[in-house]
């Protein structure tokens, strides 16, 4: 059930990808922010109850829901309401529209325009980037967003279904991340504010759900691209980047794609800029032509996942 309910989600996430500013993002965000406000008083025990309440009481409910649909209606009506759920927390459609126009911008050679879109995708200021910086920015943004949107929720969602949770486990990769996001640091003047311990909470939450899923997704990159490159990439550099987790990733994508990610977040930790390599993962300089062999990465390894997922199906019923 796990394996068709991915693959069905997958094909009407591409058939018909989720609206930006849906009801459903729009009601989680409120309940994020509305939990947020109500319970946040700065003490480190409230703060995790608060984090545990805001993550996993949405968890709860689609497990109940998918413990009652299988008890009262049997399987396959349990299926449909985990495809619902898998499209509403995974999906490349959610980012990838960002990735294409940006890469449509290149190929004719508007390099202002990317800046603009990029600029507009991150909520950033990217000022006058050369071109090998941007591409470095896009394929490190679009492969952390394939690692957010796709393969972190497809890790937790095949965990937990296989325990008998339904579709739980991607609700908590999902509003892991959105916690995370939600409460950011924000003047304490406006109404998003969350205190300095909701903050470190959130983050540290987040850290600990990403930790498993972004090392599987290094795993896989590996596997579908250059091995023996993107393992000694991430043993050698990925503790470099300011987040573990992200780092693990990057400096995989680096070596399965023979690409120099990183910049200034792999500055040599003496300081020294005597040399290039210290500021960045080895590898090619990013050129347009890696746009193009990231998107292959990534469908590799969504296709790497789905053959796996489909043995282990077929390992369970013939067994």
């Amino acid at each position: 059930m796990s394996f068709l309910s991915l693959l069905l989600a997958l094909l009407i996430e591409q058939a018909r990808p989720l609206v930006r500013g849906n009801w459903v993002h729009g009601t989680v965000r409120t309940w994020v922010n509305w939990i947020s406000q109500t319970l946040d008083a700065g003490h480190p025990r409230l703060a995790w109850t608060t984090w545990l309440l805001a993550v996993g009481l949405p968890a709860v409910i689609a497990a109940v829901v998918h413990w009652f649909l299988i008890g009262v209606f049997g399987w396959p009506v349990a299926m449909i309401w985990s495809v619902a759920v898998l499209y509403v927390t995974l999906g490349f459609r959610q980012f990838s529209h960002h990735f294409t126009d940006i890469r449509d911008a290149l190929d004719v050679g508007d390099e202002r325009l990317a800046r603009e879109l990029l600029a507009e995708w991150q909520h950033v200021e990217v000022g006058s980037l050369p071109r090998s910086e941007l591409l470095r920015h896009v394929i490190e943004h679009s492969v952390l967003s394939a690692h957010h949107h796709v393969f972190g929720v497809l890790t937790w969602f095949s965990i937990l279904a296989a325990l008998g949770f339904g579709p739980a486990g991607a609700v908590i990769y999902r509003m892991s991340d959105m916690v995370a996001h939600a409460w950011q640091a924000q003047p304490k003047a406006t109404k998003g504010w969350v205190s300095d311990t909701l903050q470190n909470a959130a983050r540290e939450a987040w850290r600990r759900v990403d930790w498993l899923p972004a090392r599987l997704t290094a795993v896989a990159f590996a596997v579908v691209g250059n091995f023996e490159e993107a393992i000694d990439c991430w043993r050698t550099h990925a503790q470099r980047f300011p987040d573990d987790n992200d780092g693990v990733v990057l400096a995989a994508t680096a070596g399965a794609l023979n690409v120099r990610l990183g910049g200034e977040a792999l500055r040599a930790e003496d300081g020294s800029d005597e040399n290039f390599d210290s500021e960045s993962t080895p590898g090619r300089t990013p050129e347009t032509a890696h746009l193009s062999s990231v998107v292959g990465l990534v469908w590799r390894s969504v296709v790497l996942w789905m053959v796996l997922l489909a043995l282990l199906t077929l390992a369970r019923l013939l067994g």
